[in-house]
């Protein structure tokens, strides 16, 4: 795997910080890569809304990165939207059939800080399966694998007052 940036994506929310990777040529970070390519296709626009809303909305402001949300559980990520029905007080979070994948990563099972990757259409029953998805969900699964090993070998570290993945060498920048 070629060497990637770790890169916030949004620390506005109340209760959640987003990450991504971008790889190191690219001009886009993989989430934005996402949600510009499927915003832009018509079928897909509402349904590109409605996960963006659900990752902002109540993962960012409303509840945080809770096991309720992040139960889809696909090797070393999480596809997003949440599996089955989630029922959190007088709200339930239910995508039956919904079309679109998006890979995240809990950082340490946190519920403040998640990373997200790219994703895709699900077409058939499983990733493999779904031609669209199945290399983002393989690139997305060595992502995330690279992140937790940087942290096991503390190359990143996990500022618990701010809510931040800072790189260990004090660099602004964190390329793994």
């Amino acid at each position: 795997m070629n060497n990637f940036v770790l890169e916030t994506w949004d620390d506005e929310s109340d209760k959640c910080t987003f990450y991504t990777v971008r790889k190191e040529d690219a001009r886009n970070s993989e989430t934005d890569k996402f949600f510009n390519k499927y915003s832009a296709i018509p079928e897909l626009k509402k349904p590109t809304q409605i996960l963006l809303s659900f990752i902002l909305d109540s993962i960012g402001d409303d509840y945080g990165a809770i096991d309720l949300l992040f139960n889809r559980f696909e090797n070393e990520v999480i596809g997003l939207p949440n599996q089955g029905k989630a029922k959190l007080g007088e709200i339930t979070f239910f995508y039956p059939y919904f079309p679109l994948r998006l890979y995240s990563l809990r950082v340490n099972n946190r519920s403040d800080l998640v990373v997200l990757f790219n994703g895709g259409v699900k077409s058939a029953l499983t990733n493999q399966a779904s031609r669209d998805l199945n290399l983002k969900w393989r690139e997305a699964c060595q992502f995330a694998r690279r992140i937790e090993e940087a942290l096991l070998h503390k190359e990143i570290c996990i500022d618990q007052k701010k809510r931040e993945i800072r790189a260990n060498d004090g660099g602004e920048e964190i390329i793994l």
